[in-house]
């Protein structure tokens, strides 16, 4: 059963807090298309990573011990991709301030995890979900952990 739920800003949802939830516990953390995309493209070019490491900050999508570089894959809705070009870190119309307020704070704990990865010694680098569709950002992403870019 389906129930309109209002907010003290009685701003509209149009399933029930108990079937939200259950459909946001669903949303994977790791192991997503976007990872699942990169990894294989870095496989296939020789790369070795271990992958989610629990004792760097972050959990890092991808590190590359060898390279001392730490690969993250970003989701733009999640992440909260800031380029005009990206159409995949739109603001849902419903819960705004709830939203809003959950990628700052997305945004914030990433800045802090990779000035405490950088001050540790790791290069840090960003592919946003959106940035997937063209080959050239993944052959820029091997260059750069490679250091073979200019």
């Amino acid at each position: 059963m389906r129930f309109l739920t209002f907010t003290a800003k009685a701003e509209l949802d149009n399933i029930s807090r108990e079937e939200r939830s259950h459909v946001m516990s669903l949303v994977k953390q790791k192991n997503t298309k976007p990872e699942i995309i990169v990894r294989s493209f870095l496989h296939r070019k020789g790369l070795r990573y271990r992958l989610h490491d629990k004792t760097l900050n972050g959990k890092p999508d991808l590190v590359f011990p060898k390279y001392k570089t730490i690969v993250f894959v970003h989701g733009c809705f999640w992440h909260g991709h800031d380029s005009p070009l990206c159409k995949l870190a739109r603001t849902p119309k419903s819960k705004i301030d709830f939203w809003t307020a959950k990628v700052v704070r997305t945004k914030e704990r990433d800045t802090s995890n990779m000035a405490i990865l950088k001050s540790t010694g790791w290069r840090t680098l960003i592919i946003w979900e959106c940035e997937l569709s063209k080959q050239e950002s993944l052959e820029r992403l091997f260059l750069n952990i490679t250091n073979e870019s200019k």
